[in-house]
C-alpha cells in the first residue's frame, strides 16, 4: 500500500500537490463506493450518542437530508492508533520487510500515543519506508492481505463512541465517508467493515496493477484532506454547511473548518482549544487517566488505550 501519508503539523495553504491529492483521492472515493449492506454496529449503539447535540438544537443529524454527509478521519478518531503501524505490523508478519523496519514504525507509533502530535521528521520516515516497501507488489495481493490484517490487528481498535456518531449519520439516510492519509485502499478496507459509504486516503500511483513507489500528489493530510472533501461534495452535490466532520487532530482544522458541524474527537491539545474557542463540539472516547490530562470528561465504559513502551516512554520524558 502506499503512504504513510503524515507531513508537518503547521497549518499551511492548499497547494497545487494537495489539490491533486484531494481531486485523487475523492475521484478513488467514488470509484470504490461500497453498496449498501447490513450494518455492523449492534442495534442499540445509537444509545452512545446521549447528549451529542447541544441544549435547545435541532435533532441532529437530520433524518432524510440527502444534502448532508459526514466525513471522519481515521486515527485516534474512529480507530485507537494509526492504521499504517497496525498494517505495518501485518506486513511484517508476512516477512515484506526487515524488524529495524518494524521497530521505527513501533517508535512512530508510541511517539504519536505518548506525545499526541504527529511528528513531521517521524511521519515523513515513515511515509518513504512504506512505499518503499509496496514498491512492486501487485495492487490486489496488497488488498488481499489488507482483509486479514484487519481482523487480525484493527477490528478490536475502533471506538465504540465514534462508531455510534457514525451510525446515527448512516440511520438518517446520509453517507459516510473516512478521510484520512493512510492509503486509499486500507482506509476503503476499514470503511467497508464498518458499514460506511468509502473512504477518502492517500493515492499512490500504479501502473498495470503494480504500485510504482511514488504518490499522487501528496499524502492526504492537513489541506489535502479539506481538498478531497470539497471535490467530494461537488461530485455528490452536497452542502457542505449542512455536513459533518469528525477529528482528533488539529491538523484537521482546515477539513472541520470547511462544514457546519465539526466535531473534536478525542482532541489533541490545539484542537481542544481551537475547538472551544469557536464553540465546536466536544467528545472523549479515552479513558479517565488519558481525558483529565487534556482536560475533557471521558466517556464511561471504554476500553483503555495502550500505551508506548517503557523505552519510549523513558526518551519522551527526557525529550520534553
Amino acid at each position: 500500500m502506499a503512504a504513510l501519508g503524515w507531513l508537518t503539523p503547521r497549518r499551511r495553504p492548499a497547494t497545487a500537490r494537495s489539490v491533486l491529492a484531494g481531486e485523487a483521492a475523492a475521484e478513488a472515493a467514488q470509484k470504490a463506493t461500497l453498496p449498501a449492506g447490513e450494518s455492523p454496529f449492534p442495534p442499540d449503539a445509537t444509545e452512545l450518542l446521549a447528549a451529542a447535540g447541544k441544549p435547545g438544537e435541532p435533532a441532529f443529524p437530520v433524518a432524510g437530508d440527502d444534502r448532508a454527509a459526514a466525513f471522519f478521519d481515521l486515527d485516534n478518531t474512529v480507530m485507537q492508533g494509526a492504521a499504517l503501524f497496525h498494517f505495518g505490523r501485518g506486513l511484517y508478519k508476512r516477512k515484506f520487510f526487515q524488524r529495524r523496519e518494524l521497530t521505527r514504525f513501533a517508535w512512530q507509533q508510541a511517539w504519536f500515543r505518548l506525545a499526541g502530535v504527529e511528528d513531521p521528521e517521524h511521519m515523513q520516515d515513515a511515509r518513504d519506508s512504506a512505499l518503499s516497501i509496496v514498491k512492486g507488489h501487485r495492487v490486489a495481493e496488497l488488498m488481499s492481505i489488507g482483509e486479514e490484517i484487519y481482523d487480525e490487528y484493527m477490528a478490536d481498535r475502533i471506538w465504540p463512541g465514534t462508531r455510534a456518531l457514525a451510525q446515527a449519520h448512516l440511520d438518517a439516510g446520509q453517507k459516510v465517508w473516512l478521510v484520512t492519509a493512510a492509503p486509499v485502499e486500507t482506509a476503503t478496507i476499514i470503511a467497508r467493515r464498518l458499514g460506511l459509504t468509502g473512504a477518502l486516503g492517500t493515492v499512490a500511483e500504479s501502473v498495470d496493477g503494480v504500485y510504482t513507489g511514488r504518490l499522487v500528489g501528496e499524502p492526504l493530510h492537513g489541506p489535502a484532506k479539506a481538498e478531497a472533501v470539497r471535490a467530494l461534495a461537488a461530485a455528490e452535490g452536497l452542502d457542505l454547511e449542512r455536513c459533518a466532520a469528525y477529528s482528533d487532530s488539529h491538523n484537521d482544522i482546515p477539513m472541520l473548518s470547511l462544514v457546519g458541524h465539526p466535531y473534536a474527537i478525542n482532541p489533541d491539545a490545539k484542537l481542544r482549544k481551537h475547538a472551544r474557542s469557536l464553540d465546536w463540539r466536544l467528545r472523549d472516547y479515552r479513558t479517565g487517566r488519558r481525558a483529565a490530562k487534556v482536560g475533557i470528561p471521558a466517556a464511561a465504559g471504554v476500553g483503555a488505550l495502550a500505551g508506548g513502551t517503557a523505552a519510549a516512554v523513558a526518551l519522551h520524558r527526557r525529550r520534553r
